[in-house]
């Protein structure tokens, strides 16, 4: 399970990376196509819970304060927060009042538009520089999140793009997380670094560092071990990890990734706040959209934080991860399974 020759002869051929063909660009559109299907069917399994039933509240009825506190009420009760749900509101408000608004499809078009508006400036995709090789990912985030599987999700998405991988296994203290993450790495074609269970993490990333360098690796992804935001003493030493890689590259890491569950709500954001002030996070990541029918946290992180969004995901399936796309999601969060863009 070192970084010797099994692991280096694990990413022979993926060296060099191949300029992308016309066949290779209309693939990936479909992809993404594919991927805003799946998020549209199963972020709000049918009707989004935001707007449901509202054509019948309000049948007939012109946009008055009364469905304005009614979609007040549906926004909080999705975790949207009150940040967020005040400037939405603030927003339709005015629109009323220009006598805007005539009927509830009107409204929720509107809803969707606020939504997008706040999403959009963090619809940010990652980017790999190539000039830093190897380009470094630190991966954190709370135990359950689905950090582990988000790295191997990017590492699959990595490879198909034509860079090479290391996967490092930074959690230390689950050997399943171990064992999980060199799965993983067989199956996207990745090289793997570990050692023994309860070793140094910061020990397990720099050799991994080292190595990456020596092989030439395009990407780094450092897995850490899953932690509550509120245990300051595991929070120190994930600020020791990044000190360690920085002693290496003082440049890296390069990315700070924070994986976030969505089915934890308000948690999320406030683990979202303190991972950030422990280790400065750069990119989010939103698992198991698929499992709420609120997905109100993402607007709460947006307004509150701004942080890019780089990925989500919306079920087991390697195929089910995907870039952020802040008009997509918005149509879906507020227009649920029937949603157009």
């Amino acid at each position: 399970m070192g970084s010797g020759a099994p692991a280096a002869a694990r990413i022979g051929g993926m060296f060099g990376r191949k300029p992308k063909t016309p066949a290779d660009k209309a693939g990936e559109e479909k992809e993404k196509l594919g991927f805003i299907g799946r998020l549209r069917a199963r972020l709000n399994r049918g009707d989004s819970f935001l707007t449901r039933d509202l054509g019948e509240l309000f049948r007939g009825r012109q946009i008055d304060a009364a469905a304005l506190e009614e979609l007040e009420s549906r926004l909080l009760t999705a975790d949207a927060g009150v940040d967020a749900t005040e400037y939405i509101l603030a927003g339709l408000q005015k629109r009323v009042a220009r006598k805007e608004l005539g009927d509830v499809a009107a409204l929720i078009n509107a809803l969707r538009d606020a939504v997008a508006e706040i999403l959009t400036p963090c619809a940010r995709p990652l980017v790999i520089d190539d000039a830093k090789k190897p380009y470094v990912i630190l991966v954190v985030g709370v135990n359950g999140s689905g950090k582990t599987t988000t790295i191997g999700k990017l590492a699959r998405r990595l490879g198909e793009d034509g860079r090479s991988v290391m996967l490092a296994a930074g959690d230390t203290f689950r050997a399943a997380a171990m064992e999980q993450l060199n799965v993983w790495a067989e199956r996207s074609g990745a090289a793997f670094v570990a050692q023994q269970a309860g070793a140094d993490p910061g020990a397990v990333v720099f050799d991994a560092l080292q190595s990456a360098r020596s092989q030439k690796i395009d990407v780094l992804l450092a897995d850490t071990a899953g932690r509550l935001h509120s245990q300051s003493h595991l929070m120190e030493e994930l600020k020791k990890v990044k000190r360690v890689i920085q002693r290496v590259d003082p440049t890296a890491p390069h990315e700070v990734l924070l994986v976030l569950d969505a089915n934890q709500g308000q948690n999320a954001l406030s683990q979202a706040m303190q991972f950030h002030e422990a280790v400065g996070v750069t990119g989010l990541v939103l698992t198991k959209l698929d499992g709420t029918a609120k997905g109100g946290i993402v607007l709460a992180i947006a307004r509150k934080l701004g942080l890019p969004i780089r990925f989500i995901g919306v079920g087991e399936q390697p195929e089910d991860f995907g870039e952020f796309d802040a008009q997509a999601f918005a149509s879906a969060l507020v227009q649920g399974g029937t949603a157009t863009r």
